[in-house]
């Protein structure tokens, strides 16, 4: 099974809780900082799983998003909005751009990679047919 996840964040600190949390569970991680840097990333290798902030500098996580749905590399990857942004309509706006998910930051350590793999992991006990 694939275990990287693209992670696009722009922030060292919570680049570092996110990547301790999920090498904590097998993942390995692929940082990028910014959009274009993100969308060459997902061009060069299939991840299993984007983690895509909201708020980047120069292009906005919504674009990086539609960028990366009218990629043919990354059109069917699960993306997955990390953001602080949590006023009404944001989560909408997020799914709209192309993410399948959305979860609010700051994140909590102790919920945050199970809510990460629900996205790319069968639920525990369902059997693969």
């Amino acid at each position: 099974m694939n275990r990287q996840i693209l992670l696009i964040e722009d922030n060292e600190q919570n680049r570092y809780l996110v990547t301790f949390l999920l090498q904590a569970r097998g993942w390995d991680i692929v940082h990028a900082g910014d959009g274009p840097t993100a969308i060459a990333l997902a061009g060069q290798f299939a991840p299993a799983l984007i983690l895509l902030d909201i708020q980047l500098p120069g292009m906005d996580g919504y674009a990086v998003a539609r960028a990366l749905r009218a990629n043919e590399r990354s059109r069917n990857t699960p993306m997955v909005a990390v953001t602080s942004y949590a006023m009404p309509g944001d989560r909408e706006r997020c799914i709209a751009a192309g993410c399948n998910g959305y979860l609010e930051k700051p994140i909590d350590p102790l919920t945050f990679a199970a809510a990460v793999e629900a996205f790319v992991l069968p639920p525990r006990g369902v059997a693969n047919s």
